[in-house]
């Protein structure tokens, strides 16, 4: 690496040490300014001019860039091993690379390899039954036979038994963390993280000793859905986290699969709710792998806009009558939930079931800032 490139990713790690400048906040900032370099010299009024910083955000935002301690940084990479891959190089997830709030800047231990883009995700419950232990060990070890790497986030229950069932099947997998690398999260799987790193890859878009915190698992699962080509989920309630990776699934076009378990089991309800709203019933290896046929051989570009004459669509006929209310609340283009909430006087609970149904038929697509359309 030249010294150019150096100075450049160590202003990048710079804005990536900034609490609260996430990914959607850094593209603005290079679009306006150029270059990290250049974001750095930035004082608080010229940051205020950015959409979505104001007056309170502009003075955290300058006070945190004038105290980032990138060497410390540097040193803490150094010492765990660890190293930074921008966005618009080789090294970098090339499907991850495709959805809009990819983070500009990974820290990764391990590799990650062509072949990884043939990945599909497992998730579920922290506190998986003995059912969803052993599917889970069945499904992870099946894919990494065939070929396939396994991506979750290291938590306990279905996330660290699937990174152990693809090790044990001589298989890659990669784990994706809401923290940073030197705090290994949670502390009694840092040997698991230890044997991943080896066989794949531990990778996180938070500084090295960010400590994980409630509101960063949700974004840290986007990132895990981005990686892949599917989604499985194992088990899960009804409020699960695994559900939010199912979401993030659906926005960036990937697959979502959903294992079955008993109809009056609480740890199967969101699992038997994705898969009435249209979710790919799973039991094996076997059922994802006929479903992914042909997927993954590249990297193809997310979809192309609908173009703004092109006819109007006729109503998916399988659509209930709150699916329909919501098709033709689309009409005229992109709305926003809460105006739909509005105008259709339904719960939020009815309607975002309706949603993620819809979303799981491929009829319509969410877009960023909780607004829907038509596909």
């Amino acid at each position: 690496m030249g010294a150019t490139d150096s100075r450049e990713l160590d202003d990048l790690l710079a804005l990536a040490l900034v609490p609260g400048l996430g990914p959607r906040l850094t593209t603005s900032l290079l679009q306006r300014f150029g270059s990290a370099a250049a974001i750095r010299r930035l004082s608080a009024e010229q940051l205020r001019s950015v959409p979505h910083i104001g007056d309170k955000l502009s003075r955290q935002f300058q006070e945190a860039l004038a105290r980032v301690d990138v060497e410390r940084e540097r040193a803490l990479l150094q010492k765990h091993g660890v190293r930074l891959v921008r966005r618009d190089t080789p090294e970098y997830p090339a499907r991850l690379a495709t959805v809009n709030d990819a983070p500009h800047l990974l820290f990764l231990r391990g590799e990650v390899l062509a072949s990884d883009s043939r990945a599909v995700a497992i998730v579920g419950s922290r506190g998986m039954t003995s059912y969803g232990r052993r599917v889970t060990e069945n499904i992870a070890r099946g894919l990494a036979k065939a070929g396939y790497t396994i991506v979750s986030g290291l938590a306990r229950g279905v996330d660290g038994v699937a990174h152990q069932a693809a090790l044990e099947a001589g298989g890659r997998t990669i784990a994706v963390l809401a923290g940073g690398l030197s705090r290994i999260y949670p502390p009694e799987h840092a040997d698991l993280a230890e044997a991943v790193a080896a066989s794949g890859a531990l990778m996180t878009e938070t500084p090295m000793q960010m400590e994980p915190q409630a509101g960063m698992f949700p974004a840290r699962n986007r990132l895990i859905s981005a990686l892949s080509l599917g989604v499985i989920v194992v088990e899960a309630n009804e409020r699960s986290g695994a559900l939010i990776t199912a979401r993030h699934a659906l926005e960036q076009n990937r697959e979502v699969f959903a294992v079955p378990g008993p109809v009056d089991a609480a740890a199967s309800a969101g699992c038997l709710g994705l898969i009435r709203a249209g979710a790919k019933l799973v039991r094996h290896a076997d059922d994802v792998m006929e479903d992914l046929h042909g997927i993954g051989i590249s990297v193809a570009p997310g979809p192309a806009a609908k173009p703004e004459s092109a006819p109007a669509a006729a109503p998916p006929p399988e659509m209930n009558d709150l699916e329909r209310s919501v098709w033709d609340a689309l009409d005229g283009g992109p709305v926003f939930v809460d105006q739909m909430v509005l105008s259709l006087a339904v719960g939020v609970p009815e309607l975002t079931r309706a949603l993620m149904g819809m979303e799981l038929k491929r009829i319509i697509r969410r877009l960023p800032g909780n607004r829907y359309e038509r596909r």
